[in-house]
């Protein structure tokens, strides 16, 4: 068989097996091998590091678009000088989600605009990445979804979605509070994932204040209960980041604009002379 067979059959085959990286990267793989005079299996090994590197990427590509996180954002490209009282060696503690192999729960809590939702979403990025599936969903979606199911008699396959997620994200609760059912839906959610799977929740009130969201005393403290018992709890309990460096940009355009109407013109002065300077003629 002629060396041009050969490739076009080993393309085929490796195609039928699903092994995609292997077929794109070979030549150049069996190229360097010649080239490197590199044994049989340190070429194949090559290969095959290619094609599960390419494999993961696909699965990592997947579970982020499943997640739906509303914007991406990343550990790695975050200034956490930004969030005073949590600071980044906790943060990257958190981002190795050994919490979530352990079934438990975090809590966010903080007046708006200091970043609750942000760190939410860097913490589930990097859940992404070593391999859990999470999902990102705001209070009020997560509540229209679960009266939507249940309207539609489709509660409990969605009930079983949500089981198959190691990480659900609920964010912005306490913004909108909720109707009689879709507190209790809520309720249920949470309880299913009493210490089988994680919970973390972003909230602009306090623990004490959730009955102004859920109504009911006793449902809120029951709900309160089971989340907060395997819980890390932390509070963004400093000024808004966003109010901030919009009032620090205003005030640099500020000063811009006084510098600006203070500064003489150039060549003005020179004008001036000439225009005071009698004619000899």
């Amino acid at each position: 068989m002629s060396q041009a067979s050969e490739a076009v059959l080993l393309k085929d085959h490796l195609k039928k097996l699903r092994l995609p990286a292997m077929g794109r990267d070979y030549p150049e793989c069996a190229r360097q091998a010649r080239q490197g005079k590199e044994s049989y299996e340190a070429f194949l090994l090559d290969l095959a590091n290619r094609e599960l590197e390419q494999r993961q990427a696909n699965q990592l590509k997947r579970r982020l678009t499943e997640a739906r996180f509303p914007v991406m954002k990343t550990l790695e490209s975050t200034d956490l000088t930004k969030w005073p009282s949590l600071d980044g060696m906790q943060l990257r503690e958190l981002a190795q989600c050994d919490y979530i192999g352990r079934g438990e729960n975090l809590a966010l809590i903080g007046k708006h605009g200091t970043g609750k939702s942000h760190a939410a979403t860097i913490l589930g990025v990097e859940a992404c990445r070593r391999g859990y599936r999470v999902l990102f969903q705001t209070a009020a979606q997560l509540v229209n979804t679960l009266v939507e199911a249940r309207e539609e008699r489709l509660l409990q396959r969605y009930l079983r979605k949500l089981d198959r997620f190691h990480l659900l994200i609920c964010d912005e609760l306490g913004y909108i509070p909720f109707s009689q059912e879709g507190a209790q839906l809520l309720f249920q959610v949470f309880a299913n994932r009493y210490e089988r799977a994680s919970l973390l929740v972003t909230s602009n009130l306090a623990f004490a204040e959730w009955t102004k969201v859920f109504g009911e005393a006793s449902l809120t403290a029951a709900l309160l209960d089971r989340l907060t018992h395997h819980c890390h709890i932390y509070e963004f309990d400093w000024e808004s980041i966003r109010l901030t460096e919009s009032l620090k940009r205003h005030h640099k355009k500020g000063r811009k604009r006084a510098v600006a109407a203070t500064a003489t013109p150039s060549g003005s002065k020179k004008e001036t002379d000439q225009e005071g300077t009698p004619n000899p003629s």
